[in-house]
């Protein structure tokens, strides 16, 4: 490596230098390697499905998906990724890291056009959750739209920052399905303060009652198995959440009114104290979609602050009930 000589005035540390940077370079290749074999597996048996199974919704033989889960792939194209994706059930998130992971660049566009067409058919329906998101921009506080299955549909700007460090997932990121989230992704505990009493039970026993009232939605069992294959998540749904439910009342598992924690990134926040409203309407109901926002308690300090969101944020002002009578000046 001609260019190395440059660098110093002794040859053998330039060869040394060399030799390092190589071999820090196949030891990135080698753990890259791995990554992009576990991120396919982990989405197979999530999805509880079998090679001969994915090999069948990608039309080609059992033996060459095999070689796609094994890395050995001569050439990584769009058209496989975009197929594979799609075999895979990812979101557009999950499909930007899967290109990320295997080809080091961005999905082509028409992943996007693919993901509009999730969008509901009614017409009405799309505009409706088009203006929604518009009104969810405009809340200061971390807000979200989810479904029975914790799949998320629509996040707004304060949401994305409280999770910005959170590090790419196979299947449990937060603005993909907010429950694998806060069970598997090894960084929700760093933005959810006790995460295991305060999120992690009350959503297995939210999820417990899910599954009860729909024990065939294969959303739902897909998270089953995947609790099942982890002994600890096991333990906790079998034996942590009955004891829980008798310790504290069916009523503490609910969502709407549930006060927490969350650690902000913004550093001027931190450790901030939140409470969960959780709002739907006619139209949301129609959806199936339950708005879920975290409303983030000011802390000292900022009481006149901008909330979270760098420049331009929201000045927030104390709130003045319409009940409560205003000291007279």
């Amino acid at each position: 490596m001609p260019h190395l000589a440059a660098v110093g005035p002794s040859d053998g540390l330039a060869h040394i230098g060399g030799e390092r940077l190589a071999g820090e370079e196949s030891a990135r290749g080698a753990v890259r390697s791995e990554r992009r074999k576990e991120i396919l597996r982990q989405r197979r048996e999530e999805l509880g499905l079998s090679q001969e199974d994915l090999a069948a919704r990608l039309r080609i033989s059992v033996r060459a998906y095999g070689n796609w889960e094994r890395g050995l792939v001569k050439e990584w194209t769009d058209r496989k990724l975009l197929a594979l994706a799609e075999a895979l059930e990812m979101s557009e998130r999950q499909c930007f890291w899967l290109f990320r992971i295997m080809v080091d660049r961005d999905p082509p566009p028409t992943w996007r056009a693919a993901e509009d067409s999730r969008l509901p058919d009614d017409p009405a329906q799309r505009d409706y959750l088009c203006d929604y998101a518009a009104l969810m921009e405009a809340v200061p506080y971390p807000s979200f739209l989810v479904d029975h299955r914790w799949d998320v549909a629509l996040t707004n700007s304060a949401f994305d920052r409280l999770f910005q460090s959170v590090r790419p997932h196979p299947t449990a990121l937060p603005d993909d399905n907010f429950l694998r989230f806060v069970l598997f992704h090894p960084d929700a505990a760093a933005v959810l303060e006790d995460h295991e009493p305060a999120w992690c039970v009350p959503l297995l026993a939210r999820f417990a009652t899910a599954l009860a009232a729909a024990p065939e939605d294969e959303g739902l069992r897909s998270i089953r198995q995947e609790v099942a294959r982890d002994p600890f998540m096991e333990a906790a749904y079998r034996y942590g959440v009955p004891h829980w439910l008798t310790t504290h009342g069916a009523e503490a598992a609910e969502q709407d009114g549930a006060v927490r924690s969350v650690r902000h990134p913004d550093p001027g926040w931190g450790l901030v104290r939140c409470r969960m409203v959780a709002e739907s309407g006619p139209m949301l109901d129609g959806m199936g979609l339950t708005r879920m926002t975290l409303v983030l308690s000011i802390p000292r300090g900022l009481a006149t602050g901008p909330l979270p969101g760098g420049p331009g944020a929201q000045q927030h002002q104390p709130p003045r009930l319409r009940a409560v009578p205003s000291p007279v000046d």
